[in-house]
This record gives C-alpha cells, structure tokens and sequence, in this order.
C-alpha cells in the first residue's frame, strides 16, 4: 500500500517533478527470516562464469551461509585451488520466494565480496525458478548493485527487450553510462548509471563499513538511491526501518529512470530479488576489462590457482526490509 505524492517546481521555463510516495512494510528480514525468504539457485550460470552455483545444503556444509548476531553472511570458496578441467568456484546465488512490481526494498549491507575476478550483484528480474529465464529481457532487469574486479563506482543498470530508452539528462547524482536499455544492443550493457561515490563498491564501500541500497519502483519511474555507512544525510526512514517510509524525504536518487521513452507497462513484469556472486565470466573475465583493472596473470587462471584471495568474497546483511 501507498500514498503518490507530486511536487511540482515551476521555475521558468522549465518544469521539474519531483516524485514521493509512502509505502508500508510487508517484509522484515534479518538473520534466519532473510535466509528463510530466499532459495538457493544450484544452475549452471548465465553469465559463463568460473563458478559453481550450490545448493544450500552444500553452502551449509561448506560454511559459504551462516547466520550470526542476526546477520546473513553468503560468500564463495576460499580454501580450493581449482583443476583447470574442473568445475569452477563454489559460490551462492539465491532468489526471492516472492516477486514483486511497486514496491521500495532497502538493503542494509555491511561488506559486500571484493577481489580480482569476483562479479557480485543485487539485482531484480523474473527468473520464475528457471536457469536462463522464461522471459527475458522481455519483463526487464533492475542492477542494483554491480561490478566486478573492484574497480568502483557501482553500476545501476537496466536490461531490457527493444524500445526502452533512458534521457541523457535526469534529475539524479550518477552519471549515465548509456541510454539504450535494449539488452540485445551494445552487447547487453544496457542503460546503466556510476554512482557518483568511490565508497559505493568493493574495497572502499567494505572499509567505510558499507551502506544502504535502496530500490524504489513505481509504474512510472525506478530510482536506486545509496548512503554510506558514515554519511549525516542518512534517512531516519532508512537507518532505523519502520512501519512504513515516504521515499519523499530521501533526495535526490544515486541513478533515476523514468518512463519518458520506455513504457514500463511492456517493459517490466513481477520481478524476484536475486543476490549472486560469480567469478571471470562475460564481464568481468572479458580479457580487457581484466587486463585494465590492474589483476594478475588471466581471470580464469586467477581464479582457479589462488584460493585464499577471496577469503573476502562474501557478502554480509544486516536487514532488508521492504515495503508496498
């Protein structure tokens, strides 16, 4: 449930709307009820990474999950040292038991995986249990956070099918990376936005003691909006949760895209929360993007040889809350 509300600034000639809403909670998830919320998806990967999806009684018995202080902690193999015939790094990748459409979802996070050859993302589709999915891009892709060999900023993106397209010029503070939000155009880079922050990803988000994502969806626009851990402009709405929030007291969002040339109707259907973390692979093996991040010797090579270099690959949450 949620209340609209429109602001309009008129300073001549130009028009600006600013939009809000109030939504209230359905989802309080820390510890065990954020574990118990998702399902492990053990799936060959989409994106061709060195990377084996378990399933979660293997991530049990391999210590890759762990609730503790009520927090939920995912991360990859970090003591095996890979056969180059053999399967790729053990890793997590689990989706949302339920989908959804409006709706604002806040991540608490405290360090997210960091490492050359590591691919972590948050992000929102309707995978609908499948491996590849039944639908997509047709019913779009929200990035909410991700990148890859810690090259930082963080990357808001969407993905979608054709005739999808974002203005180069919006009311939010990351830069735009694209405009054309077709995943079958400039090799599925979609329209994605750098968050105008260093601390928003890897390294640098882990040593400030990480942040909040947010998402809010509407049928009019999507906005992702991020503080750091150590920022004074940290909602009360969003640092301390609550019944409800009212996405209007939150600012100016990290990366905003409306529905000036993309009919979110056709664009986007129910969508599953996904949280993954693969290694090499399409982007983050790509040979150049590896070879301009300053990583050693090859992605694949990295990856299956050095261990102990993703003793840091692991997310941890401390709450994610979300709201309809």
């Amino acid at each position: 449930m949620r209340t609209n509300f429109y602001y309009f600034v008129i300073l001549a000639p130009v028009v600006t709307t600013t939009f809000g809403a109030t939504y209230q909670r359905s989802s309080q998830l820390a510890g065990q009820s954020f574990l118990d919320a998702f399902t492990f998806q053990a799936i060959s990967d989409p994106t061709n990474g060195r990377v084996t999806y378990v399933d979660q009684s293997t991530a049990e018995a391999d210590g890759l999950v762990s609730v503790a202080n009520n927090k939920l902690t995912l991360r990859a193999d970090y003591t095996t040292t890979l056969s180059s015939s053999g399967p790729g790094r053990n890793s997590f990748r689990i989706q949302s038991n339920s989908q959804y459409e409006t709706h604002v979802a806040i991540f608490d996070i405290e360090h997210m995986p960091q490492g050359c050859g590591t691919w972590p993302a948050i992000c929102t589709f309707n995978f609908l249990w499948s491996e590849v999915g039944a639908n997509w891009p047709n019913e779009g892709e929200v990035d909410i956070v991700e990148g890859v060999n810690d090259q930082t900023p963080d990357t808001c993106t969407l993905h979608t099918s054709a005739g999808c397209t974002m203005p180069s010029s919006r009311p939010m503070t990351g830069t735009p990376d694209g405009t054309d939000c077709d995943a079958y155009d400039n090799g599925n880079s979609g329209c994605g936005v750098s968050i105008d922050d260093s601390k928003s990803y890897g390294p640098q988000f882990n040593s400030n003691g990480g942040g909040w994502y947010a998402i809010e969806r509407s049928s009019s626009y999507i906005s992702i909006f991020f503080w750091e851990r150590t920022s004074d402009s940290v909602p009360s709405d969003v640092k301390s949760p609550g019944s409800s929030v009212d996405t209007s007291n939150w600012g100016t969002p990290a990366a905003y895209f409306p529905d000036t040339d993309c009919d979110f109707s056709t664009h986007f259907g129910p969508h599953n929360i996904v949280i993954n973390l693969t290694f090499c692979g399409d982007w983050a093996g790509s040979s150049s993007v590896y070879a301009a991040s300053g990583c050693p010797s090859t992605c694949v090579n990295y990856v299956n040889n050095n261990p102990s270099a993703f003793q840091n690959a692991y997310f941890e949450f401390n709450s994610l809350n979300i709201y309809q």
